[in-house]
């Protein structure tokens, strides 16, 4: 069975920094404030702008990558996270046709907009131009013409007068204007080294940052023309992506429902959505702690996932709950299957800035003011609690920490990175690296470590709260 007609818009950019997460999130929560059920979407890894969409909409934020899950799984994604609802609004990433390096057309919002058959909003910032900004718009809509340009939303307008003169100029372009948003230092988000503070960290000024934008978009926009757009569309051939069938060859657990834990919190606020939903599918009794506040694991613990995150900005909170840290290392040290990526790589060295973490890793990990950033390509080199020796991903790595030594005597993977050809530790049932996975494009992962949560002789010791 098809995913049927959702009506869709992909909001698009002619580059990073011209408005696109102000225009979509606040396209999000007015159609929301407006009585529709939003879908939320995010083109690319990023894990923090879907905390605002998630926020805007009530739904979780979604991400679509394909580099990270395959271009055909674009489309179920999309069609599972999007059921149900009266409307999806897809946010692009970086330039409109910008994607993975040297790999062409690749985790590009216009390959989505493709894959999707959804129609592009442009937003460009008019902030020191005039005439040209047709010219530009020309130049995108006519680029590719598989990609269906259907408007455009101006943004940092000036004045009236200066909107008088790019809507004058747009005319001749044959790309009808759907809005114009004025200059404003209202309803700005803060930013600091990785982009966006996370809404875990900021909750009530968020909740007002978005009610802004909602505002902001209502009173600069045509929302009947962008619901109109959003209603023409075709309809998908593609099945929902299912994560009970994604998993359906992982062998019953046949223990009940092993507890396996996930960080949260505000230091671990990056995670996808499907993670979850396919350790619950996989036999999993999901429960969230936040590392932050509480002093033991959950009751009954018998697998630990501990995602990305700011736990550099939380060091001397996160070391100072020695309890917490405790429990993770006892955890650890029974062969109960802990999986940590980035963030909770940092969590299980021995110290993070100077500070002590859980010391189930033998590295250090403290803060650059170098970025790390990119797609990775990895292959698990040895059996271990989250792959089979062979299993290929891929991957993303997003940080200004560095980890010495950077990989254990049994490395996490085998990568393709211009400095180092493994990454990361494998030590008893304990699987942590950098790499940020997507655990849709892999499912194995999820059911292999629920598995090993079932295996497990006892709950953690100490755990209960």
């Amino acid at each position: 069975m098809s995913g049927g007609t959702i009506p869709r818009l992909v909001i698009a950019a002619p580059s990073s920094g011209a408005g696109k997460t102000t225009v979509a999130t606040g396209l999000m929560a007015a159609f929301a404030e407006a009585g529709l059920a939003v879908s939320p979407h995010k083109v690319g890894p990023d894990y923090i702008d879907p905390g605002y969409h998630a926020l805007a909409t009530g739904r979780p934020g979604r991400n679509l990558d394909a580099f990270l899950c395959g271009p055909e799984r674009i489309a179920p994604l999309f069609l599972h996270g999007a059921a149900g609802a009266d409307l999806a609004v897809v946010e692009g990433v970086m330039g409109l046709f910008d994607g993975a390096s040297g790999r062409g057309e690749l985790s590009s919002t216009a390959q989505v907009a493709k894959v999707l058959r959804a129609p592009v909003v442009l937003v460009v910032d008019a902030s020191s131009q005039s005439r040209s900004v047709a010219a530009l718009v020309h130049g995108f809509a006519s680029w590719d013409p598989e990609v269906r340009l259907a408007g455009v939303i101006l943004n940092k307008v000036g004045s009236d007068r200066h909107e008088e003169l790019l809507r004058d100029a747009m005319e001749s372009s044959g790309v009808p204007v759907l809005g114009a948003l004025r200059r404003t230092e209202q309803a700005r988000t803060p930013s600091r080294h990785l982009g966006l503070v996370p809404v875990a960290e900021r909750r009530a000024e968020a909740v007002a940052s978005v009610r802004a934008l909602a505002e902001r978009v209502r009173a600069g926009c045509d929302l009947e023309a962008l619901l109109a757009l959003a209603r023409n569309v075709p309809e998908l051939p593609d099945r929902p992506w299912d994560p009970a069938e994604a998993v359906a060859e992982v062998p019953a657990t046949g223990a009940g429902r092993p507890v396996v834990a996930v960080a949260g919190g505000p230091a671990f606020t990056f995670s996808y959505a499907e993670h979850t939903e396919l350790l619950t599918a996989a036999g999993a009794e999901v429960v969230p702690f936040d590392p932050l506040r509480d002093e033991q694991l959950p009751s009954g613990t018998r697998g630990l996932v501990i995602g990305g995150g700011f736990p550099e900005v939380y060091a001397p909170e996160l070391s100072a709950n020695a309890p917490l840290r405790a429990a993770v290392a006892a955890l650890a040290a029974s062969g109960a299957p802990v999986s940590a990526e980035c963030a909770g790589l940092l969590y299980l060295s021995r110290s993070l800035d100077g500070r002590p973490m859980c010391g189930v890793l033998p590295a250090d990990g403290r803060m650059t003011e170098r970025l790390t950033l990119g797609y990775r390509e990895a292959v698990a080199l040895t059996d271990n609690a989250l792959a089979a020796a062979g299993t290929r991903v891929r991957g993303h790595e997003f940080h200004r920490t560095v980890l010495e030594p950077g990989a254990g005597a049994s490395p996490a993977w085998g990568v393709t990175h211009p400095r180092r050809g493994v990454e990361g530790f494998v030590s008893g049932g304990v699987h942590a690296s950098y790499l940020h996975v997507h655990w849709a494009a892999e499912p194995s992962l999820a059911g292999r470590l629920v598995a090993g949560a079932a295996r497990g002789a006892a709950p953690a010791a100490g755990g209960g709260r």
